[in-house]
């Protein structure tokens, strides 16, 4: 068990830094977690998301504020719900849920350095910026089984949010090699939760079943699941590239991306966005032909918009045009349709130029206009 108060009393805060300088405050904004003031903790979730993982990125102070997060977790004060105080995050939920995600997202952060070689410094002989990531990363890594005792009691909390948080942290977690070892024994728990959907609900079921695509094992049983939503989250599985019903639940989500978009009310940690992100990218690997995902491409680009083209759009116009559109050539029927229904929808026209690479790369006239007279040309 981590003691959190000793955490705080032996670490040298002031010696150590986050993303804007000394981390000095660190001690006064993490023992505001246990305050039961939800501005006061709403301000410190912030505070751990700008400051201590700025966008993702790990800090000397990261690894100490982690293991003081993971000694409060089982605190009943982090039942208070609360908001942080980040403008893009609104949600209420219970603190620990929030703190769960937290820890999840540093077990991604520093799994993003298990595979890479660090020379040491041995071309250049000197430590800098990278030597000082490099061992914010290994303090992470050397924590991971002090993460997973924490996380691991809350795989079946009552709460929803801090349950789904939980198992979001555990996908994250059981990327590291040193856990390997668990990492059978929970599968087994989240393949049961397709034999037994009434057990679970369907974000939880969906949550499992991403989390096992996660790991690259197939989620096949849950393709067989009662709620469609559960079955496209397992669709989207790579290890199940090569089976045809994945590609058919892929094709029914696409059929109304909207609705599958709002078909989870609450965020799913393991999801990267909306889910159509994921259904477009899953169908766009599956299939070489812009032909035969014509309805599908349809269907997104008639609700999209210039926000998201990067995630939807722009790589479902990739697709439409694998060689540079050149006067000479003349647009294909699917083309024309595709193209029409993008100039058709004033939601990708709204002045943000995010589209702009995607037509330059794809030969294509940016101006709404001149794209409206190509597509009409007979």
């Amino acid at each position: 068990m981590i003691d959190a108060r000793s955490v705080i009393e032996t670490t040298d805060w002031a010696g150590l830094h986050h993303a804007y300088g000394e981390a000095s405050d660190a001690p006064e904004a993490l023992l505001a977690l246990l305050s039961e003031d939800p501005e006061s903790c709403g301000a410190t979730l912030g505070y751990l998301d700008a400051a201590v993982l700025h966008q993702g990125s790990l800090y000397p102070v990261t690894a100490p504020a982690a293991l003081f997060v993971v000694g409060v977790l089982g605190d009943e004060r982090t039942l208070i719900l609360c908001e942080s105080d980040l403008p893009w995050d609104d949600r209420e939920r219970p603190l620990r849920a929030a703190l769960l995600e937290w820890l999840g997202s540093v077990a991604e952060s520093a799994a993003d350095w298990d595979d890479d070689e660090d020379d040491d410094g041995e071309d250049e002989g000197e430590e800098g910026e990278e030597d000082d990531d490099a061992r914010s990363a290994a303090a992470c890594q050397a924590i991971r089984r002090d993460v997973y005792a924490a996380v691991l009691p809350f795989l079946d909390d009552a709460d929803d949010a801090v349950r789904r948080a939980a198992v979001g942290a555990m996908g994250q977690l059981m990327l590291a090699p040193e856990l390997a070892e668990f990492r059978g024994e929970q599968a087994q728990r989240m393949q049961r939760l397709a034999h037994h959907p009434a057990s679970a609900t369907a974000a939880d079921r969906a949550a499992a079943a991403l989390t096992l695509g996660n790991w690259g094992i197939a989620p096949q049983a849950f393709l067989a699941d009662p709620d469609p939503s559960v079955r496209a989250a397992a669709a989207l599985a790579p290890a199940l590239d090569p089976d045809p019903r994945a590609l058919a639940e892929i094709r029914r989500a696409l059929a109304d991306p909207g609705t599958a978009d709002d078909w989870f009310t609450e965020h799913l940690p393991q999801l990267d966005g909306k889910l159509r992100f994921g259904l477009v990218k899953a169908l766009l690997r599956r299939t070489r032909d812009f032909e035969e995902i014509l309805p599908e491409a349809l269907a997104v680009a008639q609700m999209t918009s210039t926000y998201t083209v990067d995630a939807d759009w722009g790589p479902l116009l990739k697709r439409a045009f694998p060689e540079r559109h050149t006067p000479d050539r003349p647009l294909t029927t699917a083309q024309r349709r595709f193209l029409s229904a993008i100039v058709d929808n004033d939601e990708c026209w709204s002045g943000v130029a995010n589209p702009l690479l995607w037509f330059r790369d794809a030969g294509l006239p940016h101006n709404r206009e001149s794209l409206r007279t190509l597509v009409s040309a007979t």
